[in-house]
């Protein structure tokens, strides 16, 4: 009775924790910085992203998740144990009952790893629950009735789109595209038009800055530096948002194919109460610019982002923990 419940929102990009009681305690990046020589973590979470593209060769910066999933196994329980304990307390006396999100289309070795690293991380129960399912709760999505909900999140690594009804999901599809994608995008634009080479972070910014799913009106601007690919040497270009909106169009293109492939496979009845109610846009990339505008256009189903898109998942997680007994079916077998 003394455990804390505790839901976690273990993403690509960022980890964020929610408590029961508390709401989000935690929102950092998900990152470790280790020693190459003796394998001793030198630093999790925001204090290892400021180390990326930074550090001597003996320590090694890496995101243990990649596309919503675990890839270094030994990485992430380290930076699960830090978290854990950095919300429960280094010596407290009771192991927290953990709740995890995964993506929908996850195979089962990947979800019983994301379970084994969490009890190794100190939890005393772990269960799973798919992010649609979590991030439909996070976002007060009435999911209890007979009645179709759509939900699209986009994260970091992945973009999984569902159609929720009867507190389980109907219909999804799971897309191994998401924020670090479109990222990367940018950077490999910048290279190929600019001769310019810029870090993930510089491309984040780029994106959060000017970025846009749409055509803007008024055209944004912004300055990037980087090393030149001819010569070497730090250099400075200016980039408008029409270039962004260029440069990131093909991840924005397979993210609409994904929600119309969902559309197209979801029941008619269920179908019909999507396209009354539209869908409700969650994750990180919720927040680019005109992408509701974008889903809309290409599928003649109204967009909606949701409150506070970035912790709709975590928020879900923590509640479906809470009300453990309605949800027991629906979470992910392993």
């Amino acid at each position: 009775m003394f455990s804390k419940y505790i839901g976690i929102d273990l993403g690509t990009a960022n980890v964020l924790v929610y408590v029961k009681g508390r709401g989000i305690v935690l929102n950092e990046p998900s990152v470790v910085a280790y020693s190459e020589t003796d394998s001793r973590v030198v630093a999790v979470g925001s204090h290892a992203r400021q180390m990326l593209g930074r550090t001597p060769r003996r320590i090694n910066v890496s995101r243990p998740m990649r596309d919503g999933v675990i890839a270094d196994y030994l990485v992430t329980e380290a930076m699960l144990r830090y978290f854990i304990g950095k919300v429960v307390g280094k010596y407290s006396l009771f192991r927290p009952i953990v709740m995890v999100c995964i993506p929908a289309g996850v195979t089962n070795v990947e979800s019983r790893a994301v379970l084994d690293a969490t009890i190794q991380a100190g939890a005393k129960e772990a269960h799973l629950i798919a992010e649609p399912l979590a991030a439909a709760i996070g976002a007060n999505v009435p999911i209890s009735s007979p009645s179709g909900n759509m939900i699209v999140d986009i994260g970091g690594g992945t973009c999984e789109a569902a159609v929720i009804s009867l507190n389980d999901i109907v219909v999804s599809k799971s897309l191994r595209i998401g924020g670090n994608k479109i990222d990367e995008m940018i950077a490999t634009y910048a290279r190929r038009k600019y001769n310019l080479i810029i870090g993930d972070r510089t491309a984040e910014e780029i994106k959060w800055a000017i970025g846009s799913a749409l055509p803007l009106d008024r055209e944004l601007e912004v300055e990037i530096r980087g090393r030149d690919t001819i010569d070497g040497l730090p250099k400075t270009r200016l980039m408008n948002s029409t270039e962004v909106t260029e440069a990131i169009s093909e991840a924005l293109a397979q993210i609409v194919t994904s929600v119309k492939a969902v559309l197209e496979d979801t029941p008619p009845e269920l179908a019909a109460d999507v396209a009354d109610k539209g869908m409700i846009l969650t994750g990180g990339g919720a927040l680019l610019r005109n992408l509701d505008r974008l889903l809309s256009v290409e599928t003649g189903v109204p967009a909606y982002v949701a409150d506070d898109p970035l912790t709709c998942v975590a928020i879900g997680a923590g509640r479906a923990l809470e009300h453990f007994p309605i949800f027991r079916d629906s979470l992910t077998p392993v």
